[in-house]
C-alpha cells in the first residue's frame, strides 16, 4: 500500500451512495488517503420498451447527467472543504466494470449496498455483490440508513 492510500467510491446519487461517499471521506481523513469518486454511465438497454422512441444524441446526454449527479453529490455530502483530496471521474460502461477498472492500485473500494437500479428490499445490489466477488482490493459495502455512517 502506498503512503497515501487511494480509496475508490461509487457514486450514483442514491442515498446509499451518499453514505458510501461520506464513509470513504471519513476513512481517507483517518488514514491520510485520497478519494476517487467514480460515476458510471451507459445507454439504457430498454429505450422503446414502454412505447418511447430511442432518444437522439441531441436530447439525451448520459455522460453529462452522470457528471452532474457526481458533482452535485460530492458537493452535498462533503461541502466546500472535505479535508481530503477528492477527484471526480465519469466513466463509460456499467458501474461494476467501471469501478473494477478504477480499482487498479487502490487500497479500498467503497459502495452503497443499493444503488438506483434493481429491486428494493434486496440486501445486496448487483454492483456491490459483483465487487465483493471480483475486486482486486478490499470492499466496504455501506448500508443505507445505519447510524454512524
Amino acid at each position: 500500500m502506498s503512503a497515501s492510500p487511494r480509496i475508490v467510491v461509487g457514486v450514483d446519487g442514491s442515498p446509499a451512495s451518499e453514505q458510501a461517499l461520506h464513509w470513504a471521506v471519513d476513512y481517507a481523513k483517518a488514514v491520510g488517503g485520497t478519494v476517487d469518486a467514480i460515476a458510471a454511465w451507459e445507454y439504457p438497454a430498454f429505450y422503446g420498451w414502454a412505447g418511447q422512441g430511442v432518444p437522439t444524441v441531441e436530447t439525451f446526454h448520459p455522460e453529462e447527467l452522470a457528471g452532474k449527479t457526481l458533482s452535485d453529490t460530492v458537493a452535498k455530502v462533503v461541502g466546500e472543504d472535505p479535508g481530503v483530496r477528492i477527484s471526480e471521474t465519469v466513466m463509460p460502461g456499467n458501474a461494476a466494470k467501471a469501478l473494477l477498472e478504477a480499482a487498479g492500485g487502490a487500497a479500498l473500494i467503497v459502495v452503497g449496498s443499493r444503488g438506483l437500479g434493481g429491486f428494493s428490499g434486496v440486501l445486496l445490489g448487483s454492483v456491490s455483490r459483483h465487487l465483493t466477488e471480483h475486486a482486486p482490493c478490499p470492499v466496504v459495502v455501506v448500508r443505507e440508513g445505519h447510524p454512524g455512517q
